[in-house]
Order: C-alpha cells, then sequence, then structure tokens
C-alpha cells in the first residue's frame, strides 16, 4: 500500500488500512481472552511461577487456556501490538506438560485415559516444570536456559532426577524448533542451522492500544524519520567501529524500509517500527543499519510508553522481545552518543556490544532475573565473550531495581493477592516462633468418626487436609461406643519406652526360639528377619505392637485433650464417601471395605465435589475408620521452632499443611502456606509491636 500510494497520494488510505487489518486482529485477540479463557490474557508466566511455588490457580493449564494463550498471541502479534510471544510460548509449554500426565481433557469429556500413572499433584507439577523450560528453550533457543529458568524462577521443590528430566525435555523443543524453522526458512529440512526466535541474529481497550500503536508507527516515520543511504553488508561508517562487522545474509537489506524515500535511501524511524520486533532487534545488533540520536532517543520512549500501556490490556503478550527491543535501543543511543563516546573513548568498540548490554540490563531490571537470564541471552546470541559483561549488567540491574520496588512478574502476582512463597523468609521474622504464626481454629476428624460429621465437615470447610486427633471425655466413655473406639485406638497408637523394649525383647525371645527349632544360621536368621520385617509392612501392620491390657491403665493418666495421630485429605474423605467406605457400630471397624490406592487416584485432577454427591442411599448413621488412609507421620514442628527453619521445612519439601505439635504430642495448630506469607508475618509483628 505504501508504495503504491507513494505514487498517488494516498497516505491516508494506507494508514485506514493498516488501522483496520490491526483492529481487526487485535478484536479476535482480546475476544478469545474476554470470552474464550480471562486468564490467557498476559504472558503466563506469572501464573505458571505460582503453579510451580504450590498455589493452585484455577484454568491455568486447561486445554482452553492453552488454544486462546496460543491462538490470541499470533493475533496480538499480527495486529502489531508492541507484544512478545515468548512469555505465552513458556505457558503453552507448562499447560502441554501439564496434559501429559492425564491423558485427558477437562473440556473434551470424551478424550480420556485411564493410566493409572503420573497420577498426583507432584507428578503434574514435575510435567508443567519441565513444559515451561521446554517452552524457554523453544523461545531462545536455550535448553540449559530453560532448566535454568524452571529452577530459578519456578519450581519450590527441586531434585536431581527432574534436572535430567528437564534437560531432555528442553533439548527435544530446541530439536524440533531447528528442524521446522530450517524447512520453513530455506526448506533445507534437517539443516539444524537455527537457533532461537531471537537470533543475533478488555475489548475495547485493546481496540484503543492496537489504534494508538498504529497511528504511531504511522506517524513518527513520516514526521520525525530520516533517510540515509542504504550501505552493503561490507560498507561500514569509520566512526562506527574498527572491528570487522558481522557478515549478514544477502537479504539484510531488504528489511530496511523506505517510507517515501528516494530509491536506494531508507527511513530509520520506519525501518524500527515497520519491521518485526525480532528484525528490529538484529538491526540495532548489526551494522546493517544506521540510526541518528533523535530517532533512537524518540523510538525509546513512543516504544516504551505503547509497551507499557499494551501490558496491561486483555490480550495474551509477552514481555520479553519488547524489553529487548527497549534496551538495544537504549544501548546503541547510549554509544553513539558523540559526548559519552567521546568522554570515555568508546568509539573503537563494536555497536552490537552496547545493544546486547543494553537489551540485558533492561530485561534484567524487568523479570529481575540473573543465572538463567545470563544463559538465555548467551545460548541464543552465541556470544560466550560477553558471559562476564552479561551477569554484571544483570547483577547491577537486579540491585538497583531491588531498591525501588519487585520485579514486574512479582508485581503481577501481588496484585492478584496470589500466596506466593520467596526464597528467604523475611528477616523481620527471625524473632518469630511456630506458636507466633500457625492457625489455632483447627477443623479436625477423629479415627472413628460417623458419616453425618464428615458430611458436615466437608461442606462447611473448604481446607485441604484435616488432623486426627482423639479426645478424651471421661463423662461419655461409657455409654457411647463411638468414643470407646476412638479411646482404644488412641490407647493403642500411644507409645512408651518401656512398650519399645517389651517388644523388642519379645521379638528377641520368639527369635531366638525360631533358630533353636529350624536351626538356621546367623546370616539366615538375619535375612529372616528382613524378609517378615517386609511381610509385616506389605500387609499394613505398624511397626510397633500395640500395647498391652495392663498397659492402658498407666497411659489413661497421661493422655491429653488433643493427641495428634496424622493427617487426613480432603480428597481421600470424599474418595470413602463416593465409594461408601464406612461400617455399622454393631459390626465394627474390620468390617469397613478396604478400598485401594489406584481407587483413590482414578478420578485425578478433578475429583467429585462434596456438594454434588447424593447421599440419598448412604446410612449418615455409619461411622467411618479414616485410619487406614491417613497419613500417620506427616512433617511436624516444635512449637518454639524458629519461623525461618519452619519457612525452610515447608518450602524445600513442597509441604501444603505443617502440624504444631507439643512434647506431649498435642496439636496446637496448624501451618499453611498463608501464615508464611510476608503480608502475613508482617501482620503478626505489627499486632505484636504497633510501633513496627
Amino acid at each position: 500500500a505504501m508504495r503504491v500510494c507513494e505514487h498517488n497520494n494516498c497516505i491516508g488510505t494506507s494508514l485506514l488500512l493498516l488501522a483496520s487489518f490491526n483492529l481487526a486482529f487485535v478484536l479476535i485477540a482480546a475476544l478469545l481472552v474476554v470470552y474464550g479463557e480471562p486468564l490467557a490474557a498476559g504472558s503466563g508466566i506469572p501464573e505458571i511461577k505460582c503453579y510451580l511455588n504450590g498455589v493452585k490457580v484455577r484454568n491455568v493449564t486447561r486445554l482452553r487456556t492453552l488454544f486462546c494463550k496460543a491462538v490470541g498471541v499470533l493475533f496480538s502479534v499480527s495486529g502489531g501490538l508492541l507484544v512478545g510471544k515468548e512469555g505465552p510460548m513458556i505457558h503453552s509449554g507448562g499447560v502441554i506438560g501439564g496434559g501429559v500426565p492425564q491423558f485427558q481433557s477437562l473440556s473434551i469429556k470424551n478424550f480420556k485415559f485411564n493410566i493409572p500413572y503420573f497420577r498426583s499433584d507432584r507428578d503434574k507439577r514435575d510435567f508443567v516444570s519441565a513444559g515451561a523450560a521446554a517452552g524457554v528453550a523453544a523461545a531462545f533457543g536455550a535448553p540449559i536456559g530453560g532448566v535454568l529458568f524452571s529452577l530459578e524462577e519456578g519450581c519450590s521443590f527441586w531434585n536431581q532426577s527432574l534436572t535430567w528430566k528437564t534437560l531432555f525435555c528442553t533439548m527435544t523443543s530446541t530439536f524440533t524448533l531447528n528442524f521446522f524453522l530450517s524447512g520453513t526458512l530455506d526448506h533445507s529440512w534437517g539443516s539444524f542451522s537455527q537457533s532461537g526466535l531471537l537470533t543475533f541474529g478488555v475489548v475495547l481497550e485493546a481496540l484503543l492500544i492496537g489504534f494508538l500503536t498504529t497511528v504511531v508507527a504511522f506517524l513518527t516515520p513520516l514526521w520525525i524519520g530520516q533517510c540515509r543511504a542504504i550501505l552493503n553488508s561490507f560498507q561500514v561508517p569509520s566512526a562506527n567501529s574498527t572491528l570487522p562487522p558481522l557478515q549478514l545474509d544477502e537479504n539484510s537489506n531488504s528489511s530496511l524500509q523506505r517510507f517515501l524515500c528516494p530509491p536506494g535511501q531508507y527511513n530509520d524511524m520506519a525501518t524500527l517500527f515497520y519491521n518485526d520486533q525480532e528484525t528490529a532487534i538484529k538491526q540495532l545488533f548489526h551494522h546493517s543499519g544506521e540510526f541518528t540520536l533523535e530517532t533512537l532517543g524518540l523510538f525509546f520512549i513512543f516504544f516504551f510508553l505503547l509497551s507499557c500501556l499494551t501490558y496491561g490490556s486483555s490480550v495474551p503478550s509477552g514481555l520479553f522481545v519488547p524489553c529487548i527491543l527497549c534496551g538495544a535501543a537504549y544501548g546503541r543511543f547510549y554509544q553513539i552518543n558523540p559526548s559519552i563516546s567521546s568522554y570515555l573513548n568508546m568509539s573503537h568498540i563494536y555497536l552490537g556490544t552496547f545493544s546486547l548490554i543494553g537489551a540485558a540490563a533492561f530485561l534484567g531490571g524487568v523479570v529481575r532475573m540473573t543465572i538463567s537470564l545470563t544463559v538465555i541471552l548467551i545460548e541464543c546470541t552465541n556470544e560466550i565473550s560477553l558471559s562476564l559483561p552479561i551477569m554484571v549488567t544483570l547483577m547491577v540491574a537486579k540491585w538497583i531495581g531491588d531498591i525501588a520496588n519487585h520485579g514486574l512478574y512479582d508485581i503481577h502476582i501481588f496484585l492478584k493477592s496470589v500466596p506466593l512463597l520467596e526464597w528467604e523468609v523475611p528477616s523481620i521474622a527471625k524473632s518469630l516462633t511456630a506458636i507466633d504464626i500457625m492457625n489455632t481454629r483447627l477443623k479436625f476428624v477423629y479415627p472413628h468418626t460417623r458419616v453425618r460429621s464428615i458430611v458436615n465437615l466437608l461442606r462447611t470447610t473448604a481446607h485441604n487436609s484435616f488432623p486426627v486427633v482423639t479426645m478424651k471425655l471421661p463423662e461419655i466413655e461409657s455409654k457411647s461406643k463411638l468414643a470407646s473406639a476412638n479411646l482404644r485406638y488412641r490407647s493403642s497408637s500411644h507409645v512408651t519406652r518401656m512398650q519399645v523394649e517389651r517388644d523388642r525383647a519379645r521379638t528377641r525371645s520368639q527369635l531366638e526360639t525360631e533358630l533353636v527349632e529350624v536351626g538356621l544360621s546367623d546370616d539366615e536368621s538375619s535375612a529372616e528377619s528382613s524378609a517378615n520385617e517386609k511381610l509385616r509392612f506389605g500387609r499394613g501392620e505398624r511397626c510397633i505392637a500395640s500395647s498391652s491390657e495392663s498397659g492402658i491403665s498407666g497411659l489413661k493418666d497421661n493422655l491429653q485433650p488433643m493427641t495428634f495421630h496424622g493427617m487426613i485429605l480432603r480428597t481421600h474423605l470424599t474418595t470413602m464417601l463416593k465409594n461408601h467406605i464406612s461400617y455399622n457400630q454393631y459390626d465394627g471397624a474390620p468390617s469397613q471395605e478396604i478400598i485401594s490406592y489406584e481407587k483413590f487416584n482414578e478420578d485425578y485432577p478433578r475429583f467429585t465435589d462434596i456438594h454434588e454427591m447424593n447421599f440419598d442411599d448412604l446410612n449418615l448413621n455409619q461411622i467411618m475408620d479414616v485410619t487406614p488412609y491417613m497419613h500417620p507421620c506427616p512433617y511436624v514442628v516444635h512449637p518454639d521452632s524458629p519461623v525461618p527453619q519452619v519457612f525452610n521445612l515447608f518450602r524445600t519439601m513442597g509441604l501444603r499443611h505443617l502440624p504444631v505439635i507439643n512434647s506431649r504430642g498435642e496439636v496446637l495448630g496448624l501451618i499453611t502456606r498463608h501464615n508464611l506469607t510476608h503480608e502475613y508475618i508482617e501482620e503478626v509483628l505489627k499486632s505484636r509491636n504497633p510501633v513496627f
């Protein structure tokens, strides 16, 4: 259109035509977010970061989210918005990774395979981590950087096996990317000459931003851009560099935009605005284009302001490439400034070096990443010689940025009120202990509880897990069979040193008797003992036998009101209710049906909601024995445990709940993720010290 209007004097028609296409594409992207999946707005990296940190973000790994994100970002970029596609690629990779262990879709009900493997939250979290890393590798051609991204910005729980699994995914992602790029660009399938995408190589709101971007991109080159002569690949202005320029391909000058300039000349502002962002970055990194100070300065200002407006719009968008382009323009502006260049004697330094350092500084100041971003920039530029300057630049950018505020992703998470756990506990929390931050308003269940009580508990709470406790109620012990059953379990589960020694002596005497009768040698007896021990664990028996009747009377005097026995998951309780796992009080607990572990994970990840269950055919007076399915030995802490110790245990082990148990086995409270956030700790300190 510009070439036609150059001779027919119809510049306004070109502007309207460009604006029409851009508005149509932006409208499609905005509609996918508003009416398709609102979570598809933005880059998706804050949501993936929260999920890998242990926070359940609704619809973050849904197939609908993947469709709206992937298709929406195509129209966002095609609509001329100043956005990147790397963030949505990372989110899309996480969604694909989250769907692999399930082999099913909640949006497509008929698409379901009952595969018994990888059906737990931990497995899904690991797959999402590997998928997000693969997205980084595909976006930048940086497989190692993808692994470090998941380690630095994502997972709060990491292990050795996850490292090589994630690296395998990133390598495969990079291999696949290079295979397709090699064929689509020059039809040489399998040449693997391409690296990553960065080679050094609300509806009305979105429409307004798209129109504003179009107008600025059109009018700025028209009014401010200057026509300059096109240099070939080997012509370099002498003031730019004394080093040999990078060799560009034969089509390098094709990206220089004429925009009403005479033949043989190009418009420097149009070259930055009318090319795609990756091509504009190449122009700033290499010698194929020369830009004035006014062009670089105004381009940086307009591009920065429009990028800020676009990031807040309701369209799928990323910020990696816009930040790199802003930083590259600023870095090149800094280098060609005659006052700065002559004062610091930098005229001999290659232009691309300052563009790369500026891009690293700008991107590092926005996202506040150091290790992973260093490796990503090195891998996608193949500039290993600049690794130290890049690392120093990113560290300084992070330190200076942290003085003012948090990174953009952390601010995004804070605006959504997500309880994200940082890497380190606040220094102000060193004076606090577990008893200061724990939640004392507990909801619990008994080892033997009526079905009616379980249903009421699940309907009135949203907790993911409940402590299993027993209480001493002398006034009803002799009247209630249910209370008597709980008392017997409490007595049998209470272990003393005398009981342990008695059981060990009994075991030794039994083994000696068996050895005398069978005549086994010492080695054979050791093997037999190990086999018996495995058999006992396989049958689900307790490690220590229950106490004798003579020991119960001595134990009753020391029983406390809230003796802790373990934790039971909400999903386990709902599964037991769904399968009618209970017993009649006259038949006893042994008559209760046993349910397998595979049955518990059959409905993962969408378990039946308690409000959707029908209890018409269920006897609510039945008793439910939860002891075979509870976790009898979860991680616990003492009330006097320092908060930094509690924080490290909670975060490194990937916990959801941390019971606080005193020296007598009483549960005093429960610590959840909310109790360890910076905001909650600050509230606790303010309540203790109003001057704080």
